[in-house]
């Protein structure tokens, strides 16, 4: 456990929590949590998740923009996806995931290309639900948060690993949260 993987903890722990609650603040938060864990991941020869900080960190600049201003000017409601929309994109991430892990381990020493793979792809599909405030965003976090538990323990980065099952927990929480907030 190094000051780096805590301060990454501790930040990207505030930052989903105010997600959760539906905050504009989520976005900047953020972005300082995901260049932390950029440098975090890439230490730990985990490239896939460091990919996915870089993603992160440009999507949550759009979100902030979004969330602040809506797609046109107006306020942005949480809705929902239709199914038809999800299993797509459910079905090309895991086509891509597949992918992506080869090349990981075929080009690189990567230590698990494949749930790593799978981490950052279901990761910028619920990053891009959440960006459009889709309350199907927190389905894409919990299977986000299920793989990535087990990876990060076998990793040796433990800190991270319980706070991603603190995520997962709140995942949950905040997908309950937004229905209240839909249908209110």
């Amino acid at each position: 456990m190094t000051p780096l993987e805590i301060t990454a903890n501790l930040v990207t722990a505030l930052c989903i929590i105010l997600a959760g609650r539906n905050n504009v603040h989520t976005w900047w938060t953020g972005i300082v949590g995901c260049i932390l864990f950029g440098w975090l991941f890439y230490g730990s020869q985990l490239y896939a998740d460091a990919t996915l900080q870089i993603f992160f960190v440009g999507t949550g600049i759009i979100g902030w923009r979004r969330w602040v201003h809506g797609h046109d000017g107006g306020s942005m409601p949480i809705r929902r996806t239709h199914a038809r929309a999800l299993l797509l994109m459910a079905t090309a991430g895991l086509l891509v995931a597949a992918g992506y892990g080869w090349l990981l381990h075929r080009f690189t020493n990567a230590f698990a290309p494949v749930p790593d793979s799978l981490v950052l792809v279901f990761s910028v599909i619920a990053q891009l639900l959440l960006m459009d405030r889709r309350l199907e965003s927190w389905h894409g976090w919990l299977i986000v948060n299920t793989i990535s538990v087990p990876l990060y323990f076998h990793r040796g980065l433990y800190l991270t690993a319980g706070f991603y099952t603190v995520f997962w927990v709140n995942a949950l929480v905040s997908l309950l949260h937004w229905r209240r907030l839909m249908k209110a």
